[in-house]
């Protein structure tokens, strides 16, 4: 009884041996081959316009406020949502706060012989940055 329960353990073992090399094969030449093909997009789907950006964020919101709901909240108005989440980033003051940077940077840039950048493109970057 003892020898069929040793040759048990080592057909198991050398079973066990020869899958596990057989693996290392197969996974070895996979990730050669994802080496080789780099990165493919497949079906990666185009970016979204905002239309259906809106209408995603609008399904959200609709979630959130379900969620909202079965806690026993009140909910949100989701109009009011989006508009806020939509609307353009940073007051007058923000605005001129980005300027003043910006004229800043333009300062030091012609100081060091260098072209001074468009302000108002700079400072439309800086505040999309900032979102």
């Amino acid at each position: 009884m003892q020898d069929a329960l040793v040759t048990l353990v080592v057909v198991v073992v050398a079973v066990g041996v020869v899958v596990a090399i057989y693996t290392l094969l197969i996974s070895g030449r996979s990730l050669r081959e994802i080496g080789d093909r780099g990165l493919e997009t497949g079906d990666a789907a185009a970016p979204a316009g905002p239309d259906e950006r809106d209408e995603e964020v609008a399904q959200m919101l609709g979630a959130r406020n379900r969620r909202r709901e079965l806690r026993g909240e009140a909910p949100l108005d989701p109009g009011a949502e989006l508009a806020a989440l939509s609307r353009e980033v940073g007051n007058d003051g923000l605005r001129e706060e980005v300027r003043a940077v910006v004229d800043a940077r333009n300062r030091r840039r012609v100081r060091a012989g260098l072209e001074p950048l468009d302000v108002e493109t700079q400072i439309d970057r800086e505040l999309r940055e900032l979102t």
